[in-house]
């Protein structure tokens, strides 16, 4: 069964399982989630945060389909953001819902909704492996993201 975002609306009622963190000359991401599942869904979130001005005014008229292998968990989370990050940059292709399914530390399947913004808020270079580990803690997993931008 897929695990599905939640609706725009209710962002502002529930945690939104990211915050956006200073870092020299780069930005960073602390996610968290209840399991992987939920930290790349929240990654990704946030990093659209990053990105785009108004992710509301984002159509939802184009659907992709992928699938990534990683050889550890910090690995597809680098994977992950880098593939969304890809489409913002070659195409300002920003996806704004997502199916994700067989998620395990390794393999991930998704199916990502979403559309054409006509500008950017930030152009992410790379997204990178400084100083991340995905941590498990009482409440789930969190990980910190360095973004090159």
């Amino acid at each position: 069964m897929p695990t599905k975002s939640l609706p725009e609306s209710f962002h502002t009622f529930y945690d939104p399982g990211f915050e956006e963190m200073e870092h020299t000359a780069d930005c960073a991401l602390h996610v968290w989630g209840q399991n992987l599942n939920e930290l790349l869904l929240n990654a990704a979130r946030g990093m659209n945060s990053l990105i785009a001005f108004d992710l509301s005014s984002i159509p939802d008229n184009i659907e992709k389909h992928f699938e990534l292998a990683a050889i550890d968990a910090e690995s597809l989370l680098v994977e992950w953001l880098s593939e969304l990050a890809y489409w913002a940059e070659t195409q300002m292709l920003i996806f704004r819902r997502f199916d994700l399914y067989n998620v395990t530390p390794t393999h991930l399947q998704a199916v990502m909704h979403g559309g054409h913004a006509s500008r950017l808020k930030r152009h992410i270079k790379a997204v990178t492996y400084h100083n991340l580990k995905i941590v498990e803690t009482k409440k789930g997993v969190e990980a910190t993201v360095v973004l090159d931008v």
